[in-house]
């Protein structure tokens, strides 16, 4: 049974303001979607009792109210790892990091793995500035075995992948095939959030339909792929649900997610709720 909870109701609600109204780690517990980090990893975290610079930096914009609130939403995350920066606030700092502190950015980057989540959250925001598509991409793989939580997974994509859609399709086809939690999420992120439009394709969403994982941070993503694609490629994405072409809780979830969409009619939302599997 997939568990459910602060962090489907926190993704839901990050979702909703993310994508107008479709609501959203290394081998991973299946049950909770978090890694094991190597000994070394978990070593060098343990070893980390003095605040670098940068850190001493972020806890200047904690926000104590926001840290207990998003706890919350992040289980998997231990509480003292979290400093509490709200979003917009840590972006902004991303921004002005990279463009005044260039050198230290980039030293940053090879600081692997970080000790706390804003560090994570700040590593994938400024991977995403890199206009380099070789470089971001590089970058990327390089960070992808240290994400364990959703929300660190599902800040935007680099600007740069916008522009190498075609080159990028073979690396997500490899992302999906892997047995890794935040890795796979991240490459159907990529698919929702760059080829539902102009570069849709049905086999990108053969790729995804395809999936089939015990994970409960991959099934939602899968749910929220296919309900995001109900409203843009319906009559293409329709048939997936009533031929029952997905995993039984991924059907009822993102019947779910879309019927709770303003992007999704209301004559649609009738047949949805038509095609869920009865109730045991």
């Amino acid at each position: 049974m997939l568990k459910k909870g602060f962090a489907e109701i926190g993704e839901e609600t990050r979702a909703f303001h993310a994508n107008r109204g479709v609501s959203s780690c290394i081998p991973g517990n299946k049950q909770s979607g978090m890694k094991e980090e190597p000994a070394e990893n978990t070593k060098k975290r343990g070893n980390m009792k003095m605040k670098t610079e940068l850190q001493k930096q972020l806890f200047a914009l904690q926000d104590p109210g926001y840290r207990e609130f998003h706890a919350r939403l992040i289980p998997g995350i231990p509480k003292e790892d979290i400093i509490g920066i709200r979003t917009p606030v840590l972006r902004k700092f991303a921004g002005e990091f990279a463009r005044d502190h260039s050198q230290e950015a980039e030293a940053f980057l090879k600081e692997l793995p970080h000790r706390y989540y804003e560090e994570n959250n700040l590593h994938m925001l400024l991977v995403t500035k890199i206009e380099d598509y070789p470089e971001c991409l590089r970058k990327v793989k390089e960070f992808l075995p240290y994400i364990n939580n959703w929300a660190t997974c599902d800040l935007p994509a680099p600007k740069c992948f916008e522009e190498y859609r075609e080159e990028l399709l073979p690396v997500i086809r490899e992302w999906l095939l892997t047995t890794d939690t935040y890795t796979i999420r991240y490459g159907i992120g990529l698919l929702m959030r760059l080829y539902l439009d102009d570069m849709y394709r049905t086999e990108y969403a053969d790729l995804v339909a395809r999936v089939r994982s015990e994970e409960y941070y991959v099934n939602m993503m899968i749910a929220w792929y296919f309900a995001t694609a109900l409203a843009k490629q319906w009559d293409t994405v329709i048939p997936y649900l009533e031929e029952r072409k997905l995993d039984r809780w991924v059907h009822q979830k993102t019947i779910q997610k879309a019927v709770e969409s303003f992007r999704i009619t209301p004559e649609q939302k009738v047949y949805l709720k038509s095609l869920r599997y009865p109730r045991k």
